[in-house]
């Protein structure tokens, strides 16, 4: 039987900080995940890192994983770029709250830079002036790839920091004896932490089913490479405004503000736009967003609603100068999240421990948010 200090159960952006965290204290750490290479929410998203669309805890968790994500593309290159998040104001309203927020962050040092319309168009001249009336930028943030990054960072880590991963090994069995946890009859170690996204069937599905999480749905689309419309770093824009948790925290105006009608069919299916242009030029376009309790989760369908993709497409084409002839593909994505907790925590006994659910935030805060968690589980 092979021995570890610490098994994860997971090869996500969750379970893989949980490992490098781990990997820092000297611990011996086996990852198992369950298909040939994560499929999940971490390769599933736009691949932006942007703490500045956080607030409170979420936001320090932000900003741990940027800098732990900028130190490592020192070491290797795990598709990091830093080119900034811009979030564009559309009226008069998301006007209002860029700017409160832009009073928050120069308060506690995070920097931002207001640019006005005509300086989003000498940066982002892909941007229709029509729409763009000012933004908020921050030039520390940075994206990823997400179809890639994971994949690096597995490499980097089995090489640079001995982790040990085995794919493809689905988790069917938890044995605890005399303090030590056995999976699958074969893998043994002295903790062991559960980071498997939305799926809870296999392993205490009854405490999944009592957790509180809802699952959500998104669709995204991608464009065929655009090199004539150069949009870089992460573009926000004003649905987004809108919606980010910073804005609601820590803007004064954000409650008294009403949604235009041009907005609330796009609200009724929880659509905020958001660009992210790949390494190849093509732009990633979305996202929407349709819910169900974790265990109703298989009711959310695995169609992708047409209907929802051309309102997507109809205000990306506000935005930019895209329509569906430049579309090449369009995908579902599916992660859990606590909406009281912001991610979902229980500890099964002494030694088996549940980190999950921590929704749209992973890619951004997740790393951050491990560390404090293997920090908990060992001691700092």
């Amino acid at each position: 039987m092979q021995q570890f200090d610490l098994i994860i159960i997971g090869g996500g952006i969750l379970g893989t900080s949980h490992a490098f965290h781990a990997l820092q204290k000297g611990l011996k750490v086996l990852i198992l995940e369950r298909d040939s290479y994560p499929l999940g929410a971490t390769v599933r998203n736009f691949g932006q890192v942007v703490p500045s669309g956080l607030a409170d805890k979420w936001f320090d968790y932000g900003l741990t994983g940027l800098a732990l994500y900028k130190s490592i593309q020192q070491k290797g290159d795990i598709s990091v770029r830093q080119n900034g998040s811009i979030y564009i104001a559309s009226d008069k309203d998301e006007q209002a709250l860029i700017h409160e927020l832009k009073a928050h962050y120069d308060h506690i040092g995070y920097q931002a830079q207001l640019l006005s319309a005509s300086e989003v168009q000498q940066r982002y001249p892909a941007i229709k002036p029509a729409y763009a009336k000012e933004a908020l930028f921050f030039p520390e943030e940075v994206s990823v790839e997400p179809d890639k990054m994971i994949h690096r960072l597995h490499a980097f880590l089995k090489e640079q920091h001995k982790l040990q991963i085995q794919y493809y090994t689905p988790v069917t069995s938890i044995e605890e004896a005399k303090g030590q946890v056995i999976i699958n009859g074969h893998f043994q170690a002295g903790k062991v932490i559960i980071c498997c996204g939305h799926e809870g069937k296999l392993l205490f599905p009854e405490i999944f089913s009592a957790s509180g999480q809802v699952v959500s749905k998104l669709q995204m689309l991608r464009s065929i490479p655009m090199p004539e419309l150069p949009l870089k770093g992460n573009i926000l824009t004003g649905l987004t405004i809108r919606r980010y948790e910073s804005f609601a925290t820590y803007c004064p105006s954000f409650n008294r503000i009403k949604t235009p009608q041009h907005y609330e069919e796009l609200k009724k299916w929880g659509i905020h736009i958001l660009f992210k242009q790949a390494t190849d030029n093509s732009i990633i376009i979305g996202d929407s967003h349709e819910y169900a309790p974790i265990h109703q989760s298989d009711d959310l369908g695995f169609h992708t609603n047409h209907y929802i993709n051309e309102l997507i497409l109809e205000e990306a084409s506000h935005i930019i100068n895209i329509g569906s002839r430049q579309i090449a593909s369009c995908w579902n994505g599916f992660y859990a999240q606590h909406n009281e907790n912001n991610i979902f925590e229980k500890d099964v006994s002494p030694q088996i421990h549940i980190r999950t659910g921590i929704g749209g935030k992973g890619m951004t805060a997740g790393a951050g948010y491990a560390k404090e968690s293997v920090d908990l589980l060992y001691g700092i």
